[in-house]
């Protein structure tokens, strides 16, 4: 009797003509059917980043050679390097000076050329892509351009300087020299990037606020530093910040340039990694080394973002 109503008011609710609503029960896999597609992702993540990172994570209070069994030491490999590691205190300043040098100029550059690629004149699609060609080059090909760019002898920098009757100096064989020859490279090849985000920025700015500014006689640099930087700053935070993380991980333009020389003057932090993991093979000191580079990039990112409410302007 009561499967007869439950029938009756199912049909009292259709439209006249329609066919009688059948309610299907999804089958037991179907209630699945999501986890199912999700599952490689997850396995994926586990596989390629948790499960290394938890290895990472063991392997830094270990002593080990990559041949026999991990030793575990605790923290000696953290204290090691603040005590008893004069190279990688050496690194460390080594890899402030560059980001302290490299992103100051990358950031400044950058917003010029998006300035200048933002006007209306013909041919500036061929500039734009011309800027941002270098991002993507390979780092490898870049480097042996412009080691051959700095070569002291057969150079183009120093015949260039010839030329004028300049005797060039190795810019790669010196101390004081070699440093800033390696920022300028990185410079150089790493504007496109934040040119591209300044230049969307830039094209978000609403034209009216220039036309008003114009009417009201405000000259092109005052509507720069009224209008265009203060509007600018989520674009110049975003920067500063990926450029801080990109300065701190500097590595093939090293590699190929100068290998840490001369002296150890341009040796940073993820190249002495490097050494100390596939040269010297300490890989619990190796492993270490980047968890304490994860805290420094970790607390720096923090402060930024902390320290963004007094200059970042949402509007």
């Amino acid at each position: 009797m009561t499967a007869v109503h439950s029938q009756a008011r199912g049909l009292a609710g259709s439209a006249p003509g329609d066919p009688p609503v059948r309610r299907r029960r999804r089958g037991g896999w179907r209630r699945y059917e999501g986890l199912v597609y999700v599952a490689p992702v997850f396995l994926g993540i586990i596989a390629f980043q948790l499960i290394p990172i938890l290895v990472s994570m063991y392997l830094s209070l270990a002593d080990w050679n990559g041949i026999n069994p991990p030793k575990f030491i605790g923290l000696k490999n953290f204290t090691e390097m603040f005590t008893n590691d004069p190279l990688y205190l050496s690194t460390l300043r080594n890899t402030l000076l560059f980001t302290l040098g490299a992103i100051p100029t990358t950031t400044v550059l950058a917003f010029v050329l998006a300035l200048l690629c933002n006007r209306k004149v013909p041919g500036i699609a061929a500039f734009r892509a011309a800027y941002f060609a270098p991002f993507i080059t390979n780092i490898v090909a870049i480097g042996y351009i412009w080691y051959w760019i700095y070569k002291p002898d057969q150079g183009v920098l120093n015949g260039l300087l010839s030329v004028v009757g300049i005797d060039g100096p190795a810019w790669l064989s010196s101390p004081n020299l070699a440093l800033i020859s390696v920022i300028v490279v990185s410079v150089w090849q790493g504007a496109g990037y934040p040119m591209v985000i300044f230049l969307a920025g830039l094209q978000g700015i609403p034209k009216d606020l220039y036309e008003s500014a114009s009417i009201d006689g405000a000259s092109t640099t005052r509507q720069l530093f009224k209008i265009t930087i203060p509007l600018m700053t989520p674009s110049i935070f975003f920067v500063l910040i990926t450029q801080f993380i990109t300065s701190f991980q500097v590595f093939g333009v090293i590699y190929i340039m100068t290998q840490g020389g001369p002296g150890n003057s341009t040796s940073v932090y993820i190249y002495y990694l490097y050494q100390v993991a596939f040269s010297f093979g300490r890989y619990g000191y190796a492993a270490a080394m980047a968890w304490v580079l994860f805290v420094i990039l970790g607390v720096i990112t923090l402060i930024q973002w902390r320290l963004q409410k007094r200059w970042v302007f949402y509007g």
